[in-house]
């Protein structure tokens, strides 16, 4: 270890000095008798320290001094001194002369340098030399290429302008080089950064300004020879005029754009006004004011459009052809043909995904003769796009519905507003309460855009909206539309669409003809109900063009024509998915079989009850929601305070109970699995089976009534899926029978029920059937 020395000391402000450096320091008294201690001392020597307000310093420099003189000009003097090694300080010790003694410790770098140390030279000399290549600092460049000394490259840091003195103070007292390399790497990465950034802004402002320059040089002689030919106006104020007068604009319309022309005429060419004036007038004049279609009055053949083009759909297509009925009726009686809103043509399609609700907003506007625009509200979350940016605003734009109305062409398109159920709402405000006003009947004639600051009558225009989760609909904005449920298709309408929809668009795609593939009608029923498990007909479809590659596939190698039929569908489409099941999850004690809806339709939901030794408690499991929490509660406490009518012992539920809806993953909620849930836990404390064929639905109160629920249809569709054939539901709910398929009511056994003790003993397996299988 280097031994201790004294030597003067000289403690400095500014500038802070590293290994190295050769740098003036201007000399005060204080200053002057450490220098001249230094040179009257027998190394030459004085240590140079930066001056700290808070605490003593730990590091300095030994420096040696290469020169003392005045400063030109009158000043006082100055010496010229060269950093050579870091040193730590010791204490304070006594020397000759005025000045300050300390003793210093030299802090001798590792040799030769570790291979981590020099990675880290290189990349810190690799930023460096990137920035002053920046900088054009060529002389600067050759000596840092001639450093190979990793403290030595770190220390000429002290030069760094774009260091801070609190930053060269920290590499002055790290005597660690890799840790010094490391901070200027970080330090220098982002100055550079910072300057390429800087650079970039730069060089655009001046390349914007020479553009702006030239551009108004250009325009300025434009004008001088527009003048001299006598041309008029080159900002085409003319032309907009001319525009104007010729295009059939409602008054007030027409007054606006005029009063837009005149400040057209009055901006300067520099302004950005006359870019965002022009566009406005473009928009304005692109729109249809007075443009509409002539509605079809031919019901029978709107009728026949739209069942060519989509298979069930009733209740949809009814309301088309009632509408249609009602203009047709009032211009026979020279009536004015009321607009599409205010006969009430504003629908919701709510259902699950793939029952075809899109679609059949193409087909009503065709069934209509009017032009169809779909506009796509899944994830919008600023309101702006629904009423339009205002001027103000660069890039401004006018709403998606002024720009659906331009795209169609005509004042009474049908617009499908596309997933209604997914807008959103943030900081930028709630697009659902901007289509209030578009679906608002008292409204909607007078819908003002944001962009265009005009009225827009929309009362024309036949609005369809689509939705997965009705719940999701604002209550309000809900209110304002005809609620259309389209719940799914019954196991006879799927093999119907596949033969007369799905079929041959596939093989049209497949470019093959009916005689070279044919499908039977058992193979699409086999498909639908082995092969899929949905609502809808998209996974059906993808199976088809699946089964048809397969079977061009074979063509290619055999020309011979072939026929799918059900045995034949491993080979082409491999096992099958689903196979009835609630056999298999009914055949213990304690599992009881319920219907549900989610926002993919109706579905069969299990629900297990189990109990174990254990002080009486309720345990839940399955990510149930806060109403499904208490409806076990409630089956819970009801079947404790009516054992004995429902043949129950009462120490069987002093016990650790836990209730498990599968699957665990799956987020649920909703009232009406109470019936399944005193269900199963009769079955668990008696240890009778529940039937496999049975599935209920039903809300439960503490009194055991039944209280009517949601979703019937899509229920019983469900149901009829699963392969159930008994289904119980509340009595109350017996009227939403009269929506389900006539096919569905005719294989299943559906009891409208209003005790939940009747729905109990008729659903548990008796006590007989138990004794015989067990024996």
């Amino acid at each position: 270890m280097p031994e201790a020395i004294s030597v003067p000391v000289l403690f400095v402000s500014e500038p802070i000095v590293l290994p190295t450096m050769v740098v003036p320091i201007e000399l005060d008294d204080a200053a002057r008798a450490a220098v001249d201690a230094a040179q009257a001392s027998e190394s030459g020597k004085l240590l140079i320290a930066p001056r700290l307000d808070d605490r003593y310093p730990t590091y300095g420099v030994l420096a040696s001094i290469v020169q003392v003189g005045r400063i030109p000009g009158g000043g006082g003097s100055a010496a010229v001194v060269r950093g050579e090694r870091r040193a730590h300080i010791g204490t304070g010790t006594t020397g000759p002369g005025a000045a300050l003694w300390v003793e210093v410790t030299e802090v001798i770098d590792e040799s030769p340098a570790p291979e981590s140390t020099l990675a880290l030279a290189a990349e810190y000399k690799k930023l460096l030399l990137a920035m002053l290549q920046r900088r054009e600092a060529w002389q600067i460049i050759d000596f840092v290429n001639k450093l190979t000394d990793p403290s030595q490259l770190a220390d000429t840091a002290g030069y760094a302008s774009y260091l801070t003195d609190v930053q060269k103070r920290e590499l002055l007292e790290t005597p660690d080089v890799a840790e010094r390399l490391r901070a200027l790497i970080d330090w220098t990465g982002d100055h550079l950064a910072e300057t390429e950034v800087n650079d970039k802004i730069a060089e655009d402002v001046r390349e914007g300004m020479e553009k702006t320059q030239k551009e108004f040089l250009l325009r300025q002689q434009l004008a001088a020879i527009r003048k001299e030919l006598g041309e008029g106006e080159p900002d085409g104020s003319d032309d907009y005029r001319a525009r104007i007068e010729a295009a059939d604009l409602p008054e007030k319309v027409r007054q606006a754009a005029l009063r837009e022309v005149g400040k057209l005429e009055r901006s300067s060419e520099q302004s950005p006004e006359g870019g965002w004036i022009r566009t406005w007038l473009d928009t304005v004049l692109e729109l249809p004011w007075n443009v509409t279609t002539e509605d079809s009055t031919n019901l029978t053949l709107a009728r026949e459009v739209l069942d060519a083009d989509h298979h069930g759909l009733e209740d949809v297509k009814d309301r088309i052809v009632e509408y249609l009925a009602v203009r047709a009726r009032r211009a026979q009686r020279g009536m004015a043909v009321v607009g599409g809103r205010g006969s009430g043509a504003v629908m919701v399609l709510a259902g699950p995904p793939g029952v075809g609700k899109t679609s059949l907003g193409e087909s009503v506007a065709r069934a209509l003769g009017r032009k169809f625009v779909r506009v796509a509200l899944g994830g919008v979350r600023d309101e702006a796009e629904i009423r339009g940016h205002r001027r103000t605003y660069v890039g401004a734009l006018p709403g998606r519905l002024v720009r659906a109305i331009g795209e169609a062409g005509s004042m009474n398109p049908v617009v499908l507003l596309d997933e209604i159920d997914k807008v959103g709402s943030d900081y930028r405000g709630d697009p659902s309460a901007a289509l209030l006003e578009v679906l608002d009947p008292a409204q909607n004639h007078t819908f003002r855009d944001h962009y265009l600051d005009l009225d827009l009558d929309l009362s024309d225009v036949v609005f369809l909206a689509t939705a997965n989760v009705i719940e999701n609909i604002p209550s309000a904005l809900l209110d304002r539309m005809e609620l259309v449920q389209i719940d799914g298709y019954t196991e006879d309408d799927k093999v119907a669409i596949a033969r007369d929809f799905l079929l041959p668009r596939q093989r049209e795609r497949a470019a093959l003809t009916d005689d070279e593939v044919t499908v039977t009608d058992a193979a699409l029923r086999k498909i639908a109900a082995d092969y899929t498990r949905e609502p809808g007909v998209r996974q059906f479809e993808r199976l088809l063009a699946k089964a048809l590659r397969k079977a061009t596939t074979k063509l290619a190698e055999n020309a011979d024509p072939l026929t799918i039929d059900e045995p034949d569908l491993v080979g082409y489409l491999g096992r099958p998915r689903f196979t009835p099941e609630s056999q298999e999850r009914t055949a213990v004690p304690g599992v009881a079989t319920g219907l549900a809806v989610t926002g993919l339709g109706g579905d069969v939901l299990y629900i297990e009850a189990g109990s174990t030794e254990g002080e009486s408690s309720l345990q839940l499991t399955g990510q149930l929601g806060d109403v499904m929490k208490e409806s076990a509660q409630i089956a819970l406490s009801y079947v404790r305070s009516h054992a004995d009518q429902l043949g129950v012992d009462p120490t069987a539920l002093d016990r650790k109970i836990h209730v498990h809806v599968p699957a665990g993953a799956v987020p649920k909620d909703g009232p009406s699995a109470g019936v399944t849930m005193v269900t199963a836990l009769v079955s668990m404390a008696t240890g009778r089976q529940v039937r496999s064929d049975v599935g209920m639905t039903g809300e439960v109160t503490l009194n055991g009534r039944v209280l009517s629920i949601g979703g019937i249809k899509q229920k019983l569709l469900a149901a009829q899926r699963a392969g159930l054939s008994t289904v119980f539901i509340p009595q109350r709910n017996e009227p939403d029978l009269d929506d389900v398929p006539a096919e569905v009511l005719e294989v299943l056994d559906v009891r409208p029920m209003t005790d939940v003790a009747d729905i109990v003993a008729q659903a548990l397996e008796p006590v007989e059937a138990l004794a015989t299988s067990a024996a």
